[in-house]
């Protein structure tokens, strides 16, 4: 399961040593005002590390450094993803016109000031995010956490001293030339490097990126030199205060699909607003912005950002895909069958198998199974060798369960689980159905498995302790509907009236009739709790109270099936 927090309760060492003892394989995110930063881990040692924005990329290096034409790092990175370091560092290497030894240096060398920069950060929040089977191609690098630790803790001390005279990298200093005539005690090299760029116009970042020292090396020679009287702050750069406005739009829009990717929802809506700030037509950015509104369940403002960026001429089918679901959840259906209708039109001769899913959901909802069927045989029709997506798997489950075909449902589902082992609702749809089959041991099992991949959702909290309530486990599922109260508060009067019984049965009436009365607020009209709560008025022995048979299982719907992946923009 993820792991989340803020970093002015648990700093990033305690974190990265948490992770190393336990040997954990996943991405961790940390994140703060304007900057955010990953470290990749596999089996508790740190594979790879980055920064979004980062100015002094590897290839600048190497460029600068000569190893590598400046032409030729153009024409490698116009093959690979965007700023993705660790696949430029493959692709020099595998060419083989490059010192591999040279090559994986800088790497690591950008990886650890990577680290080590996030290790001064105490302000932000992180999420580790668990991938339990990591492709295993083989490794650029392999850290140990304790090396990083170790170095990370020194600089931290280090830097808290140097950031008192270095608060901001846009600074300019300048040599005082005389008084460097006097100098008795002989300069370190990272001084003899940057002396020469203390010139009175290039502000620290400039020295960083062209002496090809870090952060750190760069901050620690400069404090010597400013304690010792040989250099002097001369002024700001202008334009670092005031960058350029499309070097701003790209710096909040890269941020924004970063945070957006991690589940850092609250921080993408600010960044792409921020870009909107700047640049109004922005439609990558409104489209993102979209998807943040649907991922919070915020579907009237996710429609109306939807319908302003489906208004520009150019807008892709997958803005009218996610308008209709929005306009669908609004209860608008209408206006979702005009959208849904404009995606198809524009997506013509190559259509997208998610748009005939979504055609699928709609007839299912609405009861129509033959046309739900042909609408899935359609999707994985154009979804031609390629595997189905989960949601797929979620909608041909549900429709083979409301035609009566248990046994399909749960070949289906079995296959779903098997290509996508994360989707946590898939495992609970299983459950259900090797439950209404009279698999119960079979639905715990997938259940407990469903929790491993995904335990915030309600729905197999709620499963599972309805399993252990009919088993009589009434511990275990006092702990489970629990879980449920707090992950979802208002999930139904069910949950409640069983946390009451339970109560009852330990003898804690008090806490039973709070149970019960917080099942009326959402069923006023309830009979059993009613019936329950007469059982404990004073004028009567307390009697046992009613029992009731647990709620169905219930199979749960994927919010997220019809909102279209960031590369559809």
């Amino acid at each position: 399961m993820a792991i989340r927090g803020n970093l002015s309760e648990a700093s990033l060492a305690d974190v990265l040593q948490l992770l190393a003892l336990g040997q954990k394989t996943g991405c961790l995110s940390v994140a703060r005002e304007g900057s955010f930063g990953t470290v990749l881990f596999v089996d508790g040692r740190v594979e790879h590390a980055s920064m979004v924005n980062r100015r002094d990329r590897l290839g600048d290096r190497l460029v600068r450094l000569g190893i590598v034409a400046a032409d030729e790092l153009a024409r490698l990175a116009a093959q690979l993803p965007p700023q993705d370091e660790r696949a430029l560092a493959q692709a020099l290497i595998r060419e083989g016109q490059v010192d591999a030894h040279v090559v994986l240096t800088e790497h690591r060398f950008q990886v650890e000031e990577a680290v080590y920069h996030l290790f001064t950060w105490s302000q932000g929040t992180f999420t580790f995010e668990p991938d339990d089977d990591p492709a295993r191609d083989t490794p650029l690098l392999s850290i140990s956490a304790d090396t990083l630790l170790l170095e990370g803790a020194r600089r931290v001390d280090e830097w808290s001293l140097i950031e008192k005279k270095l608060p901001s990298l846009d600074l300019i200093f300048e040599i005082d030339a005389a008084r460097l005539q006097t100098i008795e005690v002989p300069l370190s090299a990272s001084q003899e490097r940057i002396l020469p760029l203390l010139d009175g116009i290039q502000d620290v970042q400039s020295i960083i990126e062209r002496s090809g020292l870090g952060e750190f090396d760069v901050g620690k020679a400069l404090y010597g030199l400013i304690s010792a009287g040989y250099a002097q702050r001369v002024g700001r750069s202008a334009a670092r205060r005031q960058p350029p406005p499309e070097s701003r739009v790209a710096e909040h829009r890269n941020l924004g699909v970063a945070f957006y990717r991690t589940g850092m929802l609250e921080e993408a809506r600010r960044e792409f607003e921020r870009v909107l700030e700047l640049r109004e037509a922005d439609g990558v950015a409104r489209f993102h912005l979209g998807l943040v509104h649907a991922r919070q369940g915020a579907w009237s403002e996710a429609a109306i950002t939807f319908a302003r960026a489906a208004a520009e001429l150019d807008a892709p089918p997958s803005v009218w895909h996610n308008l209709a679901y929005a306009q669908m959840q609004c209860g608008d259906r209408e206006a979702a069958e005009v959208s849904l209708a404009n995606a198809e039109r524009i997506s013509g001769a190559s259509p997208d198998p998610r748009l005939a899913l979504s055609r699928a959901y709609q007839a299912l909802e609405e009861g129509a199974l033959a046309v739900a069927e042909d609408a899935l045989a359609l999707a994985r029709a154009h979804w031609g060798s390629r595997q189905p997506s989960a949601a797929w798997y979620h909608a041909a489950s549900l429709a083979a369960a409301v035609g009566g075909d248990s046994a399909r449902a749960a070949a289906l589902l079995e296959e779903g689980v098997q290509l996508y082992p994360q989707a946590a609702v898939l495992h609970n749809n299983l459950a259900v159905v090797q439950e209404r089959r009279g698999q119960y041991e079979g639905a715990s099992r997938t259940l407990e498995h469903a929790l491993l991949a995904d335990a915030n959702v309600a729905h197999l909290h709620k499963n599972l302790g309805d399993y252990l309530y009919r088993a009589q486990r009434y511990d275990e599922a006092f702990d489970a509907f629990t879980r449920v109260v707090r992950l979802a508060p208002a999930h139904g009067p069910d949950v409640y009236l069983k946390l009451g019984n339970i109560h009852y049965r330990r003898g804690s009436l008090d806490a039973a009739r709070v149970a019960w009365e917080d099942a009326l607020r959402f069923d006023p009209e309830h009979r059993i709790v009613r019936a329950n709560l007469a059982a404990l008025t004073p004028s009567k022995s307390p009697t046992p109270p009613v029992s009731t048979s647990s709620v169905e299982s219930t199979m749960t719907d994927d919010a997220d099936a019809f909102v279209a992946a960031p590369s559809d923009s």
